[in-house]
């Protein structure tokens, strides 16, 4: 497991990017903490299958009770102890209900995990391949500088000879003007997406990202199809609606009778007699007992709901309508996120065209920019035919660039919308 301290100071493949960021986002650990809820929702629906034991103990102090002039009991310090064991026998079908409840839950938060993966993980790729893409821009720039540069070394030696202008000077002059703003824009730009990639991953902003993967390469996409099964928000959908058939299910066990068995233990002590008593020989002789009473019950309690006002059969028609509710929803969602695949397999083919097409023209340009160097070096075109030549690769350049990165962000995008991400 890579660490946060030691990421200064070694390069970072796109993989260990991921890494870093699945183990410091706060969603990402919100979501393992809904799955532990979930685990535990299901640990307490199934002791609902159980028998529960409860105890209670009571101490009374009252004031003595008067029996008839003969006696009296005293009641400071009476103390009472008891058990209770209780087992459901039948609750309208609520335990089995409630317990396939939380298993459906727990699944839901584990397709929610997965899909907040799936999120952070496209998160990290944006940020990893647009940060390359900048980057980039800075080096294609600082190669157009170099060759600006060059050439206005070329027009002083043609200036200083008189055979080229200062006009010409003062263009390329401006011309250079213009790559330094450019190149510091772009500068800037690294900056702002290296500290945005430093915070998806959950690193200080300070940190100097040393990324591996710098080189952006694309293959020909193969095998595209629009399958969203695997998706989790697909589970989550069908999850919501189980969820809702369970809940009528739930309703309906309001009107229907409940059985259970209880068994009790009490121990009564501490229960004092006083009082004058014959003896034989008919004598009254005061007595004192501490009197005390074990007891035990067995009861079996049945419930049956008789009337109340047509209320429960109110709750099972609106849990219907619930149900009815999450099929619509899984129907229009459904069709969305089918339209959110047929997007993105567009998308990726698409992509890889206009790569194609932006290796095309860098190579028209790159041997146009040749060709306009040699024939001006041979006094066979203008300044300006150059100049144009020179901006013609820089935005051929700046097009493949865009064009791959933009091809990586839209793979990771496919990879999302069906289900494969994680």
């Amino acid at each position: 497991m890579l660490s946060v301290a030691t990421v200064a100071q070694q390069p970072l493949t796109l993989q260990q990017c991921r890494d870093l960021a699945l183990q410091h986002n706060e969603d990402l650990k919100h979501a393992d903490n809904a799955l532990l809820q979930a685990e535990m929702d299901k640990q307490i629906a199934f002791a609902s299958y159980l028998p529960q034991l409860d105890g209670s103990l009571m101490g009374i102090y009252g004031k003595d009770i008067d029996m008839m002039g003969m006696s009296t009991i005293q009641m400071h310090g009476m103390w009472m102890a008891g058990l209770t064991l209780t087992q459901p026998l039948y609750v309208g079908g609520q335990i089995t209900t409630g317990n396939k409840l939380a298993a459906v839950g727990l699944k839901a938060k584990q397709e929610l995990l997965r899909k907040t993966r799936a999120e952070v993980i496209k998160e990290v790729d944006n940020g990893y391949w647009t940060l390359i893409a900048v980057q980039e821009k800075v080096k294609m720039l600082q190669a157009y500088e170099r060759q600006m540069n060059a050439l206005y070394d070329q027009v002083q030696l043609s200036v200083d000879a008189e055979m080229a202008t200062e006009n010409d000077l003062l263009r390329i002059a401006t011309k250079q003007s213009e790559i330094k703003y450019q190149l510091q824009k772009a500068q800037n730009g690294v900056e702002l997406c290296r500290m945005a990639l430093c915070s998806t991953l959950g690193l200080d902003l300070t940190d100097q990202l040393q990324l591996v993967d710098t080189e952006i390469t694309a293959q020909a996409p193969l095998n595209l199809d629009e399958d969203i099964s695997a998706r989790p928000e697909v589970a989550l959908l069908q999850q919501q609606l189980e969820v809702s058939k369970y809940q009528v299910k739930m309703a309906k066990s309001n009107y229907l009778p409940t059985v259970a068995l209880q068994l009790g233990y009490n121990h009564l002590d501490n229960m004092k007699i006083k009082g004058m008593a014959q003896d034989a020989e008919g004598n009254y002789q005061p007595f004192t007992r501490n009197h005390y009473n074990n007891s035990t019950t067995a009861m079996l309690s049945v419930q049956v709901p008789l009337f109340h006002w047509g209320s429960e059969v109110k709750k099972v028609k609106k849990a219907r309508l619930d149900v009815r509710n999450a099929e619509l929803d899984l129907q229009k969602n459904t069709r969305l996120l089918g339209i959110e695949a047929r997007q993105a397999v567009q998308n990726l083919t698409s992509g890889y065209q206009m790569i194609e097409t932006s290796r095309l023209g860098r190579d028209q340009a790159d041997q146009n920019l040749a060709n306009m160097q040699l024939k001006y070096d041979n006094e066979m075109c203008t300044l300006t035919d150059l100049l144009d030549a020179e901006s013609q690769w820089q935005q051929a350049r700046s097009n493949e660039i865009e064009a791959l990165t933009q091809y990586k962000i839209y793979e990771t995008e496919y990879l999302r919308v069906t289900g494969r991400l994680d």
